[in-house]
């Protein structure tokens, strides 16, 4: 591996690490950096969050189950280079992914005319509109206040982080979250209620032009697999590493939606 991906592993890793740092955060946990190899959370983390982010491939198996709660249902391990094996240990690969790399500056894929307009999200009630349109949920409402119960409260609203909002008809109908960490802008939980390939692609176009309007000198990163990869592929990023994600198979109810 050259120096240059094996830098833009490293920070991929770290930004997605302290996106699931935030989201642990806003729940009440103290998740840890381990000597810059390992994050990890002691008590189990929120519906679709890793309890751990491998940082460096150097970091072993045995670094990563020690300082978790391997007995409680639900542990899950982000593998950022595909590195652990962990099948001994009662855990099996959930999904394997690529991480994703678009460099700053990069041409930003061209914008359908009657597509989404995108803008910011603010305030707890747009917030909790977001989510519903994550989750699917066709209502769209929620009081000022936000829904109880949430993923995301509004406590994670600020500066370096961000919820991407896709309108049409005044509907959130894409989204995706923003951060930055790491020397890079990593992109997450991308949606588009049209789910065909265009509504896909015309919510990358969105995001990309609304994330380098806010942060023009900074790289974009992510993961994904499957068809979402193809669609990132198509939106000018390229795949620069395998992941993995582990799941404890004593219990299947803590599901990543390869998206945390």
């Amino acid at each position: 591996m050259d120096d240059a991906r094996r830098t833009l592993l490293l920070r991929a890793a770290l930004n997605n690490a302290e996106w699931c740092d935030a989201v642990c955060r806003a729940h009440g946990l103290a998740p840890q950096y381990d000597d810059e190899h390992l994050w990890v959370s002691p008590e189990r983390t929120p519906p679709m969050y890793p309890d751990a982010v491998t940082l460096e491939p150097s970091a072993s198996a045995q670094s990563v189950l020690l300082r978790m709660d391997t007995d409680s249902p639900g542990c899950s391990v982000k593998d950022s280079f595909a590195g652990l094996d962990l099948a001994g240990d009662g855990f099996e690969v959930l999904f394997a992914a690529q991480w994703i790399h678009r460099p700053a500056g990069a041409r930003l894929p061209e914008a359908r005319p009657s597509g989404p307009e995108w803008s910011e999200v603010s305030g707890a009630g747009e917030l909790a509109a977001w989510e519903a349109a994550f989750d699917g949920d066709e209502s769209d409402e929620a009081d000022e206040h936000g829904r109880a119960g949430r993923l995301f409260p509004p406590s994670l609203l600020g500066e370096d982080l961000v919820f991407l909002a896709g309108r049409a008809g005044g509907r959130i109908v894409a989204g995706a979250v923003a951060s930055t960490g790491g020397g890079v802008a990593g992109v997450s939980n991308l949606f588009a209620r049209d789910e065909s390939a265009a509504g896909t692609d015309a919510a990358w176009a969105g995001v990309l032009a609304a994330v380098s309007a806010r942060w023009p000198d900074l790289d974009v990163v992510g993961y994904e697999h499957g068809e979402d990869l193809e669609a990132a592929l198509r939106a000018g990023f390229t795949a620069i590493g395998p992941l993995q994600v582990w799941l404890r198979t004593s219990d299947r109810t803590h599901h990543l939606r390869a998206r945390a």
